[in-house]
């Protein structure tokens, strides 16, 4: 009976294994054969490297775009790798019992906050701050223009809040899994707290802090409600962070609900291009792990 029971939950667990390998084919067979194609029709370089997008005149350049994900991504990780690994320092070795439970369950409760809550905070807190920033800004003679305090500044500061939770919760978890011969071992040796943490606990779980980083920057570039909220949603270039852009995903959820023919097409290689760059950044990062195993 127990020999059945086995085979019973081995065959359970290899259909569970086959059907998300299977999801993810399929999704991957989807985008690609209905994306690959639009791209074709409208010029792989026209449409990559365009900087208009008009639908309506059958114009889809989403360079833009793409620069705008980039910038909001890369200003999260800026604002919000910093703090979440050393919020993670703080929890793993520095953090008072008393206190741990309740500001461990505040970083959870972080991460099960819906996204519009957050679009709604930065609309409500985060715009005003920055519009008032930006035409300081403007009355110095710093900038040209101080936008209305949607952009990229209040883009990522608000994602860089977001991906908070997601870096925490892997970096402490892979800080505490960390033998602690090694953390007493550099202590022994005249090592400092601090330089035992950083130069040794940090170290040895550099796959596990990678991994967190990697996530947030997965949850940064594919946030949509949020950044739909904030960001300005004008598919322009900007060398001003406080002007308002358009992301990949704030595109496509903008303007799918009435698209139709190559609108629509373009739309969906939008999405073939935006999963391209997480794989690249997992392949990216698979590399730096193997580099940093065989040194």
């Amino acid at each position: 009976m127990n020999h059945f029971k086995e085979k019973a939950m081995k065959c359970v667990f290899l259909i569970a294994a086959c059907t998300s390998v299977l999801a993810v084919f399929l999704i991957c067979a989807f985008l690609f054969a209905n994306g690959v194609p639009a791209i074709g029709k409208i010029g792989p370089l026209k449409f990559l490297l365009g900087t208009k997008w008009k639908p309506s005149n059958d114009i889809f350049g989403i360079l833009p775009m793409i620069v705008a994900s980039i910038y909001v991504t890369a200003g999260a990780i800026l604002l919000g790798v910093p703090i979440a690994l050393f919020t993670s320092v703080f929890m793993a070795r520095y953090c008072p019992k008393k206190i741990y439970r309740p500001l461990k369950a505040a970083t959870e409760l972080l991460a099960g906050i819906p996204s519009v809550v957050y679009g709604f905070f930065g609309m409500v807190i985060v715009v005003p701050i920055i519009r008032d920033f930006g035409r300081t800004l403007k009355m110095m003679g710093l900038v040209e223009k101080s936008g209305d305090g949607k952009g990229i500044l209040t883009t990522s500061i608000v994602l860089g809040m977001m991906i908070l939770p997601t870096i925490i919760g892997t970096t402490e978890s892979a800080m505490r899994a960390v033998p602690p011969q090694y953390y007493e071992g550099s202590l022994a040796l005249g090592a400092t707290q601090e330089r035992s943490i950083f130069k040794v606990v940090i170290p040895a779980a550099k796959s596990g802090v990678i991994t967190g980083i990697v996530l947030g920057i997965g949850r940064a570039i594919g946030e949509t409600m949020a950044v739909i909220m904030i960001a300005g949603n004008q598919p322009r270039l900007v060398n001003n962070i406080l002007l308002g852009v358009r992301t990949l995903t704030g595109n496509i959820v903008i303007e799918m609900g009435y698209a139709t023919g190559l609108h629509r097409e373009a739309l969906i290689a939008t999405g073939v291009v935006l999963f391209v760059f997480i794989l690249i950044i997992n392949f990216s990062v698979a590399l730096l792990k193997r580099r940093g195993e065989h040194e």
